[in-house]
Protein backbone atom coordinates (compact mmCIF):
# COMPACT_ATOMS: atom_id res chain seq x y z
CA UNK A 1 0.00 0.00 0.00
CA UNK A 2 2.34 2.34 0.96
CA UNK A 3 4.11 1.88 -2.76
CA UNK A 4 0.75 2.85 -3.99
CA UNK A 5 -0.08 6.16 -2.18
CA UNK A 6 1.55 8.85 -4.67
CA UNK A 7 0.04 7.14 -7.24
CA UNK A 8 -3.36 7.33 -5.75
CA UNK A 9 -2.68 10.99 -4.65
CA UNK A 10 -2.07 11.93 -8.48
CA UNK A 11 -5.00 10.18 -9.27
CA UNK A 12 -6.98 11.83 -7.08
CA UNK A 13 -5.58 15.46 -8.02
CA UNK A 14 -5.82 14.74 -11.43
CA UNK A 15 -10.14 13.99 -10.72
CA UNK A 16 -10.20 16.80 -8.66
CA UNK A 17 -8.00 19.16 -11.04
CA UNK A 18 -10.83 18.20 -13.52
CA UNK A 19 -13.98 18.06 -11.30
CA UNK A 20 -14.27 22.37 -12.10
CA UNK A 21 -16.57 23.99 -9.87
CA UNK A 22 -17.06 20.47 -7.99
CA UNK A 23 -13.59 20.54 -6.40
CA UNK A 24 -14.47 21.65 -3.28
CA UNK A 25 -17.48 19.86 -2.49
CA UNK A 26 -15.92 16.44 -3.64
CA UNK A 27 -13.00 17.29 -1.23
CA UNK A 28 -15.68 18.16 1.83
CA UNK A 29 -17.93 15.28 0.48
CA UNK A 30 -15.31 12.65 0.65
CA UNK A 31 -13.34 13.68 3.79
CA UNK A 32 -17.04 13.44 5.68
CA UNK A 33 -17.61 10.15 4.04
CA UNK A 34 -14.23 8.66 5.58
CA UNK A 35 -14.96 10.83 8.89
CA UNK A 36 -18.58 8.84 9.35
CA UNK A 37 -17.53 5.44 9.11
CA UNK A 38 -16.89 5.06 5.55
CA UNK A 39 -13.78 3.35 4.02
CA UNK A 40 -12.96 5.94 1.15
CA UNK A 41 -9.53 8.37 0.97
CA UNK A 42 -10.28 11.00 3.06
CA UNK A 43 -6.83 11.98 3.89
CA UNK A 44 -5.33 11.21 0.43
CA UNK A 45 -7.80 13.58 -1.17
CA UNK A 46 -6.85 16.23 0.98
CA UNK A 47 -3.30 15.97 0.29
CA UNK A 48 -4.08 15.40 -2.99
CA UNK A 49 -6.02 19.11 -2.68
CA UNK A 50 -3.44 20.90 -1.25
CA UNK A 51 -0.60 19.93 -3.69
CA UNK A 52 -3.09 21.52 -6.77
CA UNK A 53 -3.31 24.36 -4.01
CA UNK A 54 0.51 25.00 -4.19
CA UNK A 55 0.19 24.83 -8.33
CA UNK A 56 -2.40 27.52 -7.44
CA UNK A 57 -5.57 25.44 -8.88
CA UNK A 58 -7.34 25.68 -5.79
CA UNK A 59 -7.37 27.83 -2.67
CA UNK A 60 -5.35 26.59 0.32
CA UNK A 61 -7.60 28.52 2.97
CA UNK A 62 -11.00 26.91 1.44
CA UNK A 63 -9.55 23.43 1.25
CA UNK A 64 -8.14 23.70 5.32
CA UNK A 65 -11.23 25.07 5.90
CA UNK A 66 -13.71 22.46 3.69
CA UNK A 67 -11.39 19.85 5.04
CA UNK A 68 -11.49 20.53 8.44
CA UNK A 69 -15.37 21.13 8.63
CA UNK A 70 -15.75 17.69 6.24
CA UNK A 71 -14.02 15.97 9.25
CA UNK A 72 -15.96 17.41 11.87
CA UNK A 73 -19.58 16.92 10.38
CA UNK A 74 -18.38 13.83 9.52
CA UNK A 75 -17.06 12.61 12.95
CA UNK A 76 -20.50 13.73 14.35
CA UNK A 77 -22.99 11.78 12.03
CA UNK A 78 -20.35 8.79 12.73
CA UNK A 79 -20.64 9.66 16.52
CA UNK A 80 -24.69 9.59 16.13
CA UNK A 81 -24.45 5.87 14.30
CA UNK A 82 -22.44 4.45 16.62
CA UNK A 83 -24.26 5.78 19.76
CA UNK A 84 -27.53 4.64 17.97
CA UNK A 85 -26.64 1.54 16.51
CA UNK A 86 -22.87 1.13 16.29
CA UNK A 87 -22.37 -1.43 19.33
CA UNK A 88 -25.36 -3.73 17.22
CA UNK A 89 -24.01 -3.42 14.31
CA UNK A 90 -20.98 -4.75 15.51
CA UNK A 91 -22.23 -7.53 17.91
CA UNK A 92 -24.56 -9.03 15.36
CA UNK A 93 -23.35 -12.41 14.08
CA UNK A 94 -22.05 -12.83 10.09
CA UNK A 95 -19.35 -11.88 8.18
CA UNK A 96 -16.15 -10.67 9.92
CA UNK A 97 -17.99 -11.45 13.59
CA UNK A 98 -14.75 -12.11 15.49
CA UNK A 99 -12.69 -9.15 14.15
CA UNK A 100 -15.74 -7.14 15.08
CA UNK A 101 -15.64 -8.04 18.55
CA UNK A 102 -12.35 -7.57 18.63
CA UNK A 103 -12.20 -4.15 17.26
CA UNK A 104 -15.63 -3.31 19.98
CA UNK A 105 -13.14 -4.70 22.69
CA UNK A 106 -10.03 -2.66 22.11
CA UNK A 107 -12.44 0.42 21.53
CA UNK A 108 -13.67 -0.11 24.91
CA UNK A 109 -10.59 -0.58 26.94
CA UNK A 110 -9.21 2.55 24.51
CA UNK A 111 -12.03 5.00 25.27
CA UNK A 112 -12.10 3.90 29.18
CA UNK A 113 -8.39 4.83 29.58
CA UNK A 114 -7.78 7.93 26.51
CA UNK A 115 -10.94 8.36 25.23
CA UNK A 116 -10.42 12.39 24.48
CA UNK A 117 -6.98 11.30 23.23
CA UNK A 118 -8.36 9.10 20.71
CA UNK A 119 -10.61 11.48 18.94
CA UNK A 120 -8.20 13.82 18.95
CA UNK A 121 -4.94 11.97 17.74
CA UNK A 122 -7.18 9.60 15.79
CA UNK A 123 -7.07 11.79 13.25
CA UNK A 124 -3.77 11.53 11.95
CA UNK A 125 -3.65 7.42 12.06
CA UNK A 126 -5.75 5.67 9.10
CA UNK A 127 -7.34 3.27 11.15
CA UNK A 128 -8.74 5.26 14.31
CA UNK A 129 -9.72 8.20 11.51
CA UNK A 130 -12.16 6.01 9.97
CA UNK A 131 -13.91 4.35 13.15
CA UNK A 132 -12.90 6.88 15.60
CA UNK A 133 -16.28 8.49 15.97
CA UNK A 134 -18.05 5.09 15.57
CA UNK A 135 -16.39 3.84 19.07
CA UNK A 136 -16.77 6.78 20.23
CA UNK A 137 -20.44 6.79 19.91
CA UNK A 138 -20.81 2.83 20.89
CA UNK A 139 -19.11 3.33 23.66
CA UNK A 140 -20.83 6.26 25.55
CA UNK A 141 -18.72 8.79 25.42
CA UNK A 142 -20.45 12.03 26.58
CA UNK A 143 -20.77 14.26 23.49
CA UNK A 144 -19.57 17.76 24.56
CA UNK A 145 -16.42 16.02 25.53
CA UNK A 146 -16.42 14.48 21.85
CA UNK A 147 -17.55 17.79 20.01
CA UNK A 148 -14.67 19.48 21.59
CA UNK A 149 -11.99 17.09 21.52
CA UNK A 150 -12.87 16.35 17.30
CA UNK A 151 -13.11 19.63 16.79
CA UNK A 152 -9.64 20.53 17.58
CA UNK A 153 -8.53 17.34 15.92
CA UNK A 154 -10.20 18.13 12.63
CA UNK A 155 -8.89 21.43 12.05
CA UNK A 156 -5.30 20.46 14.01
CA UNK A 157 -5.25 17.31 11.14
CA UNK A 158 -6.48 20.07 8.08
CA UNK A 159 -4.17 22.55 8.81
CA UNK A 160 -0.96 20.73 9.66
CA UNK A 161 -1.67 18.33 6.75
CA UNK A 162 -2.90 21.13 4.16
CA UNK A 163 -0.16 23.34 5.09
CA UNK A 164 2.25 20.56 5.49
CA UNK A 165 2.09 19.25 1.56
CA UNK A 166 1.12 22.89 0.15
CA UNK A 167 4.32 24.29 1.21
CA UNK A 168 5.96 20.73 0.38
CA UNK A 169 4.33 21.40 -3.32
CA UNK A 170 5.88 24.69 -3.58
CA UNK A 171 9.41 23.38 -2.42
CA UNK A 172 9.33 21.09 -5.16
CA UNK A 173 7.90 23.11 -8.11
CA UNK A 174 10.42 26.25 -6.94
CA UNK A 175 13.23 23.30 -7.20
CA UNK A 176 12.08 22.38 -10.78
CA UNK A 177 12.51 25.50 -11.70
CA UNK A 178 15.82 26.31 -10.01
CA UNK A 179 17.55 23.29 -11.12
CA UNK A 180 15.38 21.99 -13.40
CA UNK A 181 14.37 18.38 -14.06
CA UNK A 182 17.51 16.89 -15.13
CA UNK A 183 18.73 18.32 -11.69
CA UNK A 184 15.92 16.92 -9.93
CA UNK A 185 16.12 13.59 -11.15
CA UNK A 186 19.55 13.22 -10.37
CA UNK A 187 19.15 14.60 -6.93
CA UNK A 188 16.38 12.13 -6.23
CA UNK A 189 18.54 8.97 -7.39
CA UNK A 190 21.53 10.24 -5.24
CA UNK A 191 19.14 10.19 -2.08
CA UNK A 192 17.96 6.16 -3.54
CA UNK A 193 21.17 5.05 -4.01
CA UNK A 194 22.09 6.59 -0.59
CA UNK A 195 18.87 4.77 0.64
CA UNK A 196 19.68 1.53 -0.41
CA UNK A 197 23.46 1.70 0.65
CA UNK A 198 22.50 2.62 4.49
CA UNK A 199 20.24 -0.35 4.50
CA UNK A 200 22.35 -2.89 3.47
CA UNK A 201 24.88 -1.07 5.86
CA UNK A 202 21.99 -1.63 8.72
CA UNK A 203 21.44 -5.61 7.52
CA UNK A 204 25.00 -6.37 7.71
CA UNK A 205 25.52 -4.80 10.87
CA UNK A 206 22.72 -7.17 12.48
CA UNK A 207 20.24 -4.40 13.82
Amino acid sequence: MPLLAPALVFVVASIIDNAGPWAYPALTGIVMAESSGIPVPGETTLIAAALLASQHKLDIVAVIALAAAGAIIGDNIGYVIGRRGGRWLLERPGRFHRQRLRVLERGERLFERHGAKAVFFGRWLPGLRVWAAWLAGANRMGWRSFAFYNALGGLGWAISVGLVIFYAGKSAEQAIRTAGLVGLGLFLVVVVVAFVLLRRHHRRSGH
